[in-house]
């Protein structure tokens, strides 16, 4: 209920704001394991993508968001466990497996998985080459890929700046399904390069950015 509340407010704060303009909603499966692959230029990602997505989406984030003190803590740290939200420790060695395996416990469950190939934050605003976690948590959780591109996010929510008002555009992709590669009996490493290049394809043209591997 909480959840449900906080994106109502999120949501509506949103259109009044940013004036999001989305597209291919129905593209979204509505149920079963889904992931969201999508571009990454702000911090706001993370927040514009779950109030578009007509399902509860799980990310990944920091864990100094749950470790802030004050009230800016506080209100971080309830936000992203309302939103329910993975922490993660990057100073920990195995962090990435163990993002891993989280995000596909999500997805065992039916649940949806939002993530960002490229790792972190575009700061010149292009497209970089995607890391293939994605394509290991598609293949290995028998998940539907769905790419997001993303506009404008970096215009109101600069790196290192205050935001400012602005218009964001959200674009959902064609899903790309996972099962090709598993079929083929293509050897998993060469799969998840397959895929993540598929998917960085289907990302690029939703966003119109610039590629650079």
């Amino acid at each position: 209920m909480t959840y449900r509340v906080l994106k109502l407010i999120v949501s509506i704060l949103s259109l009044v704001l940013l004036r999001p303009r989305v597209t291919g909603v129905d593209n979204i499966p509505r149920k079963g394991p889904v992931i969201f692959a999508s571009n990454h230029l702000s911090f706001i990602d993370s927040v514009i993508i779950p109030i578009t997505v007509p399902r509860h989406v799980t990310f990944l984030a920091k864990k100094e968001y749950w470790t802030g003190k004050g009230l800016k803590g506080a209100l971080s740290r309830w936000f992203f466990t309302t939103m329910e939200h993975i922490p993660v420790d990057r100073d920990d060695p195995r962090a990435g497996q163990r993002s891993l395996e989280d995000a596909l416990a999500v997805l065992e469950k039916g649940g949806a998985f939002g993530i960002y190939p490229e790792g972190t934050r575009s700061r010149d605003g292009k497209l970089h080459k995607g890391h293939t976690g994605a394509a290991w948590l598609a293949l290995t959780g028998k998940a539907l890929v769905v790419p997001v591109g993303l506009k404008g996010t970096d215009k109101v929510k600069p790196i290192g700046k205050m935001p400012r008002l602005g218009r964001v555009e959200v674009h959902f992709g064609t899903p790309i399904d996972p099962s090709r590669q598993i079929e083929a009996g293509t050897k998993p490493a060469k799969a998840r390069r397959e895929l993540t290049e598929e998917v960085m394809t289907a990302i690029q043209k939703l966003s119109g950015q610039e590629r650079v591997d």
